[in-house]
């Protein structure tokens, strides 16, 4: 039984070190995609000229916000073959939608970082547990509490509860540190909003 909890720790630990790497490559690619992409979109007068830049930054969580304003300027202008749209506050949906699409995007696999830190020193208590019972079993049925026979017991004990702290603590670590990269990329995107509907007030009302 402790091999096996200790096998269980093991694939946690591994498992929340590859969230980990994959989250920070994803939160990394994507900010260096939204500072390309800002200062695209600063520098152009047109949301036009905007769109030819979105290849490039195609990583961006913001790129999604503009294609998805974008597209429905575009939708409104079809409908009422003209230059001017008729609903700022549908630009102002679809830009909260696409919002809520790229933090669900960023934000994937975090939730298992959260289950590795709770998880973790509770499945290695239990290993503690066993090993205790185990140790006591062991004195019940040599009749002695000499060290070493409750030695093999006590140090699996001692083992589970540090691998269990092994996996929890870096797992609690990044959750907390992606959190907070999270609440970065929610007010980018909120700053983004507001700069795309002021550009779009500008040339299309």
């Amino acid at each position: 039984m402790g091999k096996a909890v200790l096998g269980v720790l093991l694939l946690f630990s591994i498992g929340s070190w590859a969230v980990t790497f994959v989250i920070a490559m994803r939160f990394r690619r994507s900010a260096a995609a939204s500072r390309r992409f800002m200062f695209a979109f600063r520098r152009a007068k047109k949301l036009a000229d905007v769109h030819a830049a979105t290849a490039q930054a195609s990583h961006s969580s913001l790129v999604g916000l503009f294609k998805a304003g974008y597209a429905e300027i575009e939708a409104q202008i079809a409908h009422a073959n003209t230059s001017m749209i008729r609903s700022l506050d549908s630009v102002e949906r679809s830009l909260l939608r696409a919002s809520r699409i790229e933090a669900a995007r960023l934000s994937r696999h975090l939730p298992f970082l959260a289950t590795t830190a709770a998880a973790s020193p509770f499945i290695g208590l239990f290993g503690t547990v066993w090993g205790i019972m185990d140790a006591f079993a062991t004195i019940g049925a040599t009749a002695t509490t000499s060290i070493t026979s409750v030695a093999p017991g006590i140090s699996e004990a001692l083992i589970n509860t540090a691998a269990g702290l092994f996996a929890a603590i870096p797992a609690l670590l990044a959750y907390n540190h992606f959190v907070q990269r999270m609440r970065q990329a929610r007010g980018e995107m909120e700053d983004f909003t507001l700069e795309f509907l002021n550009l779009t007030e500008r040339n299309f009302m």
